[in-house]
């Protein structure tokens, strides 16, 4: 959620900030602004506007000129989306900018003593009260005068700042909100996604919590909140800027579903193992004594990332035989958790900056646990900060809603709970059983993706319903879970899901004609009992849609998708209900990429 983007150097500023917003705009937002300067300019000139990147370029006129400026798309906190409350936020003499991305805790009692000073606020926001600090401090260089105000802020923050008397830099800082540097040719980009950057170059370095910056048009440094200075050695992104474009598509989410098999490959090259029937998974600095001591396996994520921790434990309690279970991070630390050392705890996070699932890293650290990332984006703060992990090799995934980061993180799992397995007491043949499923995996992904319009005219009939039911057992309820998640992410349309064997503890009250079911039904050792439950829905004269290995008497309609082994199921069962959501919303009329009141990556608590 919101976006920084930032540059000095000697090209017009305006037109690359408007382009790097844009590159933005998935993360989700409501508002948008831009400040600009030179070194021959007098002070700093700003526009910006409530509502999309478009609004506020429609309000720039034509000579509006400059070599340093930063800009912001907002997702609102403190103070509904206006035109005021939009970043960048000045100070009353118009020296200082600031955009911010995260919240100030302690803003109320900040607020109160310079309102008490007589300082006059022009907004509702948490992030005025950086400008007004920084503004007024006395220090005589910007990097000190940022370093006292964030001396006195609580929260969590990545800000970049610009003064009209220091016109040759900018200062950005990082505390629970990702800040990355661009290093160009005499020229500095900053941004809190490597998305804005990439179309100019690909040398970057991600800051560390309580770390700061100051960017020149030809050089960098970095440093702590204390001034010690700190070594930063740019990284080479992946990504290239094609990996961002539609390629076609009428909507990322389109793009996204539609690269699944091609994602799916990406994550199991040269990862397997065919002579000891196992996967190599060198990123998780645990050797084979280490493995054999878990006892526990504990999950953390949020959203997408807990259902697809839910499906991982229940592959790691399958092939490795370890206890395991998934829980919510952004619950997890507040209910003084019991941390084990013999446990072995694994955060989720697409972006690898979720602030929920990054608190929880911490306080594990703090505490001495041992903890495994598995996250989408190289060099994040998740990535950084765990002992060791798995990168999903997804590709950018720039839709708000996860699909093919989802199906590429549930493959991770399945990977490292055969590593697991194979080290502990799973079988040769059961490695191998398990290797073949991997490998058919792209091709059957691809064979699901051939029922899209199938599959949209079955969304188009039951686009009308006012709420929909999922209901899935065992390694078929989290794939409920998800679906039911993508539908009203996308769609708005009211969701439930349970899991079908407590159906007929309450929730069998709802069934009614209006009110249909989507089934999870694979044909593993629960089939008969999932078909009860169908049957208990249909004696309600409830509508049923089925995803199953083949037809099912008592839904209305099915969904068939190819078989793998039991425990892959559940990565392709959620597919055609990726399909099946983004129809849905479509027939609907819905902002499938940008859906209301959501983001991307969620930087916040």
């Amino acid at each position: 959620m919101c976006g920084i983007v930032g540059y000095i150097g000697k090209r017009d500023v305006a037109p690359l900030l408007l382009e790097g917003l844009a590159r933005l705009e998935y993360r989700g937002y409501d508002s948008a602004g831009v400040v600009i300067t030179s070194p021959k300019a007098s002070g700093l000139k700003m526009v910006k506007a409530k509502g999309r990147v478009r609004d506020l370029e429609a309000r720039i006129p034509k000579r509006f000129t400059g070599t340093t400026g930063i800009a912001h798309t907002r997702w609102a906190t403190h103070g509904a989306p206006s035109d005021e409350n939009a970043h960048p936020h000045l100070d009353p003499e118009n020296k200082v900018a600031v955009v911010h991305n995260g919240i100030v805790d302690n803003a109320a009692e900040l607020r109160a003593k310079l309102e008490a000073d007589g300082v006059v606020f022009a907004s509702e926001t948490d992030t005025e009260v950086l400008t007004h600090l920084i503004a007024r401090s006395q220090a005589e260089s910007l990097e000190e005068k940022v370093r006292e105000a964030l001396k006195v802020v609580e929260g969590t923050y990545g800000i970049a700042v610009m003064h009209a008397d220091f016109n040759d830099r900018i200062v950005v800082a990082r505390n629970g909100s990702p800040v990355v540097l661009g290093i160009g040719e005499k020229e500095m980009f900053v941004a809190s996604d490597v998305a804005a950057l990439v179309a100019h170059t690909r040398q970057v370095v991600t800051l560390d919590d309580g770390e700061m910056a100051t960017l020149k048009a030809d050089d960098f440094r970095t440093y702590t909140t204390s001034g010690t200075r700190t070594t930063a050695t740019p990284e080479t992104v992946e990504w290239e800027v094609a990996s961002y474009d539609m390629g076609g598509h009428d909507t990322y989410m389109h793009k996204e579903i539609s690269e699944q098999a091609d994602a799916v490959d990406r994550v199991l090259r040269g990862r397997i193992d065919e002579k000891f029937s196992t996967v190599h998974l060198g990123g998780l600095n645990l050797d084979a004594r280490e493995a054999r001591g878990i006892r526990r396996v504990k999950i953390l994520g949020c959203g997408t990332s807990y259902h697809a921790g839910m499906i991982g434990a229940s592959l790691i309690e399958g092939l490795a035989r370890i206890p395991a279970d998934s829980e919510p991070a952004s619950e997890f630390r507040y209910r003084n958790p019991v941390v084990d050392p013999d446990t072995l705890y694994i955060a989720v996070s697409q972006s690898g900056e979720t602030y929920d699932v990054l608190a929880a890293v911490q306080e594990l650290k703090r505490k001495g646990a041992r903890v495994l990332g598995v996250v989408n984006v190289v060099g994040s703060a998740i990535a950084r900060e765990a002992d060791g992990g798995v990168y999903v090799h997804a590709g950018p995934e720039v839709c708000v809603v996860s699909t093919k980061c989802f199906t590429n993180t549930v493959v991770a799992f399945a990977l490292l709970a055969l590593h697991l397995g194979r080290i502990r007491d799973l079988s040769v043949a059961d490695g191998k059983r398990i290797i073949e499923g991997l490998r058919k995996l792209p091709e059957q992904i691809s064979e699901i993706l051939t029922l899209e319009d199938e599959i949209k005219k079955l969304a188009d009939e039951y686009a009308e319903a006012k709420s929909m039911m999922f209901i899935g057992r065992v390694r078929g309820y989290p794939v409920a879970l998800e679906a039911s998640l993508k539908l009203k992410e996308i769609s708005y349309i009211h969701a439930e899901a349970y899991p079908a064997s407590e159906l007929k503890h309450g929730p069998l009250a709802l069934i009614e004609p209006a009110m249909p079911t989507v089934a999870i039904v694979p044909n593993d050792s629960l089939l008969e009992k999932n078909r009860a439950a169908m049957e208990e829905i249909k004696a309600r004269s409830g509508k049923i849609l089925a995803v199953a290995h083949q037809e099912q008497e008592k839904a209305d309609h099915t969904i068939v998708v190819p078989k793998n082994e039991d425990e892959l199921d559940p990565i392709l069962m959620g597919i055609p209900l990726q399909l099946f959501a983004y129809h849905t919303a479509l027939a609907l009329g819905r902002d499938i990429d940008k859906p209301r009141n959501l983001a991307k990556s969620v930087t916040v608590e």
